[in-house]
């Protein structure tokens, strides 16, 4: 039996839209997961603007239950606090626990993340 409160969605490739959002480096393909779960869930999927990241975007943190990614395409390098510098490629996965201050170092030009969240929109702190 079907969750009441969550609908049904298909989110096609060829009817992408890419928007920035948090950072100028980085658009962004809401794949409707936030509207299909009101907001308990999101995911998208993050690539780079043209030239890939070469500096550092600045120690953060996100306030979230849940928060991993996937490497769909390309290379990057994140500080993690108590962890150190990480390099993800292609195929990688990592989970990111609440509050875990962090920095993206590096991302290829061709990177592409794919990011599941819960909730959808949570806070971010910088520091």
């Amino acid at each position: 039996m079907a969750n009441k409160k969550h609908k049904f969605i298909v989110n096609k490739s060829e009817e992408a839209i890419w928007e920035k959002g948090l950072r100028s480096e980085f658009e962004y393909r809401d794949l409707g997961i936030r509207e299909a779960t009101s907001n308990e869930f999101g995911a998208q999927v993050i690539r780079m603007t043209e030239g890939g990241l070469h500096e550092a975007t600045g120690k953060h943190s996100h306030l979230t239950n849940f928060q991993m990614f996937y490497v769909l395409e390309g290379e990057a390098k994140f500080y993690f606090d108590n962890e150190g510098e990480i390099t993800v490629k292609k195929g990688d996965c990592y989970y990111q626990p609440d509050g875990l201050i962090h920095d993206a170092l590096y991302m290829s030009d061709d990177c592409k993340l794919l990011e599941i969240t819960a909730p959808a929109d949570f806070e971010t702190k910088i520091y």
